[in-house]
């Protein structure tokens, strides 16, 4: 199906084929192991992704639909499902770092991703550096001989910069640095990072995949097929393989993606656009305003600007608390991408790891506010908005 545009392929997922039939869903095999009466196709599949089902943390059929969707949304080779989105980052870094290697990370990151890198230089010696994560000349003068990974964020946690995949990508290519772009808040149908030039997508699939707010999972996608079979060894012994029914749940809420990342842009765009306008507030992150610092990179990247947004009150952190407390349809929770509308305080939630001078890093203060945008009928949700901020 390599001619289908995603939106078609949210659809018609992979399913397993039966004796001349395939079921119209893809099925939940909620089991531990499968038996077998050939012992060469038991030893076989026990040592390859694509291989017969034998237990599972090593395969299932529910899974490696999970698997064979998305990477056929993100255009790679292979995936590995985990359990989580941080299962999926870290299969990845402890699979193809190792000590005395050298990362170049973004400046602007997840606060779990960040926490982790920092715990990759302490306790495992592997050096770090940052770089802007549009500035292709600063990321050739980081890359040293040592150097393994670059790591991007398409739409950064929580102030959404985007980085420009296209010349950062084509820098480690040429450099021989592998690539890897969490593409969480953009999901597969804002953009598709291989696409541009990277050798790796993560997902949480727990966020815009799913899309419900019931499940934990994450993924990671890959361009080559020896990169995908190591970091597949590595996952599997770790022990990060996802239940079916978290892949059930995930294959069941994809289908309709493209629908719910319509509606999370556009409620999105009403939002940020008014609060941008409010007395009480000192400035809206969000890539589709001019005022954004990545508005031309996103403009040239991405059909739409995501359903993620945070905005500074000039209040501080009194007035983020006053605005937390005070919304009435909007929740305070963590997460982002289901249906409903989601809100939390960056600086004691999502990234509290950080430091003061990491947190100003990724330009996060003490009134900032990340917002998640659902479903919700957009005037429904800038009423209570704006209540809370009077």
């Amino acid at each position: 199906m390599t001619e289908l545009r995603p939106e078609t392929r949210a659809v018609h997922l992979p399913r397993p084929v039966m004796n001349g039939s395939r079921p119209i869903s893809v099925p939940l095999y909620q089991t531990s192991g499968f038996v077998f009466d050939d012992p060469e196709v038991f030893a076989d599949g026990m040592g390859r992704p694509d291989g017969a089902f034998v237990y599972g943390r090593l395969s299932n059929p529910t899974v490696r639909s999970l698997e064979e969707a998305v990477a056929g949304l993100e255009g790679g080779v292979g995936a590995v499902a985990t359990a989580s989105g941080m299962g999926a980052i870290n299969s990845v870094l402890l699979g193809l770092l190792q000590p005395g290697d050298h990362l170049i990370a973004q400046e602007a990151l997840y606060g779990g991703t960040a926490a982790m890198i920092n715990e990759l230089a302490r306790r495992f010696g592997v050096a770090v550096s940052h770089v802007p994560e549009d500035d292709p000349e600063a990321l050739r003068a980081a890359v040293r001989p040592e150097t393994k990974l670059v790591y991007l964020e398409t739409i950064a946690n929580p102030v959404c910069q985007v980085a420009d995949l296209p010349a950062m990508c084509a820098v480690a290519r040429e450099l021989g640095v592998t690539s890897v772009v969490d593409n969480t808040f953009a999901s597969p149908i804002l953009c598709r990072p291989i696409e541009h030039g990277a050798d790796i997508v993560v997902h949480s699939t727990t966020k815009y995949l799913s899309g419900h707010t019931d499940v934990l999972g994450g993924i990671a996608v890959f361009a080559d097929d020896a990169m995908y079979r190591k970091v597949w060894h590595f996952a599997v012994e770790l022990g990060a393989t996802p239940d079916p029914f978290a892949a059930w749940l995930t294959l069941r809420g994809m289908q309709t993606l493209p629908l719910r990342m319509e509606r999370h842009c556009a409620n999105a765009r009403l939002l940020a656009t008014r609060l941008a306008e409010h007395p009480a507030v000192a400035a809206v992150h969000w890539p589709g305003l001019p005022s954004h610092p990545s508005y031309t990179v996103a403009g040239k990247l991405l059909p739409d600007f995501g359903g993620v947004f945070s905005f500074d009150l000039k209040g501080g952190r009194p007035a983020g608390e006053h605005f937390m407390s005070s919304v009435r349809l909007a929740l305070l929770a963590p997460s982002l991408g289901g249906v409903e509308t989601l809100i939390l305080h960056p600086a004691t939630t999502s990234h509290r790891s950080l430091s003061p001078a990491e947190l100003a890093r990724h330009g996060i203060n003490e009134g900032t506010v990340r917002v998640a945008v659902g479903i919700e009928h957009p005037e429904d949700l800038w009423s209570d908005f704006a209540q809370a901020l009077s």
